[in-house]
């Protein structure tokens, strides 16, 4: 795995114009730039010497020999790319995946509200009951999620299916919460049944990628992941494991928060589950 190739795509987002165009030309070329100097550099990437070594600083490096010489020892590992091809082996792709979702988690955690997330599990630990909207590859998702906070002892169902997303939506109080998760944040179902449960009056919480889109107009409470997916997109590998991330989180919160409720209701369940197994 090439560290310093992945730090690079885990700041991008943070770079301004000048650097991105360094990250870019590094990602397209890993070990082109080892035997250039940083006067070479600047010219292939059309800016200025100064902006080099602030973009090695950025990474954490003293300036811009520190980050050759990195480059140079990572020469000879398997090359980050978000693309997979027939070429690869199966183990090659298992370490691109695995390289994309470390990107991943470690995006969303910078993309992540602290308060807003901490005021999140505040308001779980309180409410009635949650109702948790998911469409698609999100669906899978909410269902994990009701999964986590039926054993921590909270009063919790998730709804794929669009008319009971609204039905359910129509019945929640102010002691109510009404939890959408969308990647895009674009969907119309999950929008709109959020929208109906802040009417009632119950909390709303979205998780969705960073950026501005619908969702986040129908959330009380948003929760951004950010994600990088591959060329082959339509499973949403990476997003949904960033998207698990914060459920995870939120659920350690509840249990470790609602102590004594949590393990009765988790020995509960396990009790009940015993004649499932061999």
């Amino acid at each position: 795995m090439k560290k310093t190739t992945l730090k690079i795509k885990m700041l991008y987002p943070e770079m301004g114009k000048a650097e991105k165009k360094i990250a870019d030309w590094i990602i397209e070329n890993p070990t082109g730039l080892i035997p250039l100097s940083i006067t070479e550099l600047a010219e292939k990437c059309g800016c200025g010497e100064a902006t080099i070594v602030r973009f090695a600083k950025r990474l954490d490096f003293g300036g811009y020999q520190e980050l050759k010489i990195s480059l140079a020892r990572e020469e000879g590992s398997s090359e980050l790319t978000d693309g997979i091809t027939a070429d690869d082996s199966c183990f090659e792709i298992l370490d691109k995946v695995s390289n994309d979702i470390y990107c991943s988690l470690e995006l969303t955690k910078r993309a992540v509200d602290k308060d807003a997330l901490e005021q999140a599990a505040k308001a779980l630990l309180c409410a009635q009951q949650i109702f948790i909207y998911g469409l698609g590859n999100s669906a899978s998702v909410a269902l994990d999620f009701e999964h986590k906070l039926l054993r921590a002892g909270l009063r919790a169902a998730a709804f794929s299916d669009n008319h009971m997303q609204a039905i359910t939506a129509s019945h929640l109080t102010d002691k109510d919460i009404a939890v959408g998760i969308s990647h895009s944040g674009s969907s119309k179902d999950i929008v709109d049944a959020l929208k109906i449960a802040k009417q009632r009056g119950a909390l709303t919480i979205c998780i969705t990628n960073k950026g501005k889109s619908p969702i986040t107009k129908a959330a009380d409470i948003t929760l951004f992941t950010a994600s990088n997916e591959t060329q082959y997109t339509i499973l949403g590998l990476n997003s949904r494991i960033s998207q698990l991330s914060i459920i995870s989180s939120l659920y350690y919160y509840i249990v470790c928060h609602h102590k004594e409720i949590s393990e009765e209701a988790i020995e509960m369940t396990e009790t009940a589950l015993q004649n499932k197994k061999y």
